[in-house]
């Protein structure tokens, strides 16, 4: 495969010109345009149609909507008994919107089995400029006043888009994950799009759903209202219902 099998998309349109889902590829998964820009107009623009930008330092944006689609109903999530522990012991102090540049560039710095990274500082800045807007969030977990997990995303309606998570202490970004959805079901959000399966994504509750279902979803949570500006914990948010003994458990 090369460009030219590729929809180009022309960065003078309108920033909501993208080609339909049918276009994408089967094989690299999900594959469907590359070109535009990483305008706040167009990246919104895209999440609104289920489509993302991932692409590698040396590469034109690429555009993605893979066929199924990776995603955490929050309603539906239970944390296991281990993470629930993790929670119920206190040792990270959890927080939304405090270093949102911080967390995107420890999310883009290398891991221990790859010096690679699709985070590039074009991208960072984008999701940066998407954070002043209100519409890019980030969760921190500190420990000793230091980062030590975190986990950035996208959210529009009642849908937040994952982009990525890092951590340096033991499941500080499972953490952080587990009390942001506990805070999004009392926003009353319906839906977290995790993009492609992982083992680590599935082994926090995602799951896989066709990509017509998931653009069902995105037709019905993500055209409402956006909870737009810095985010914070609500005064009476609680991990009860994440750590409680009686709970169930997967």
């Amino acid at each position: 495969m090369n460009s030219v099998d590729l929809y180009w998309i022309d960065p003078k349109l309108p920033a909501d010109h993208f080609p339909d889902l049918t276009h994408a590829l089967e094989e690299p998964n999900g594959l469907l345009a590359f070109g535009g820009d990483l305008s706040p107009e167009r990246l919104i623009a895209a999440y609104e149609r289920g489509i993302f930008p991932w692409y590698s330092k040396h590469e034109p944006i690429l555009w993605w909507s893979p066929n199924p689609r990776s995603i955490i109903i929050p309603n539906e999530f239970k944390p296991s008994r281990s993470l629930r522990k993790k929670i119920r012991k206190n040792e990270y102090q959890i927080t939304l919107d405090h270093s949102f540049p911080e967390v995107i560039k420890s999310c883009a710095a290398p891991r221990q089995y790859s010096d690679e990274t699709w985070i590039t500082e074009e991208m960072m800045e984008a999701y940066i400029q998407l954070h002043q807007f209100g519409i890019a969030h980030s969760v921190e977990a500190w420990k000793d006043n230091n980062l030590v997990g975190g986990l950035y995303g996208v959210s529009l309606g009642k849908a937040f888009f994952g982009e990525s998570m890092f951590s340096t202490a033991t499941d500080a970004s499972k953490v952080c994950l587990a009390l942001l959805i506990e805070q999004l079901k009392q926003w009353d959000f319906e839906l977290i799009d995790c993009q492609v399966s992982s083992e680590h994504m599935e082994s926090l509750g995602a799951r896989e759903i066709p990509r017509s279902e998931f653009m069902n979803f995105l037709s019905s949570h993500c055209s409402g209202k956006t909870k737009q500006g810095k985010w914070s914990f609500d005064p009476e948010f609680t991990t009860t219902q994440l750590t409680t003994n009686n709970a169930s458990y997967q």
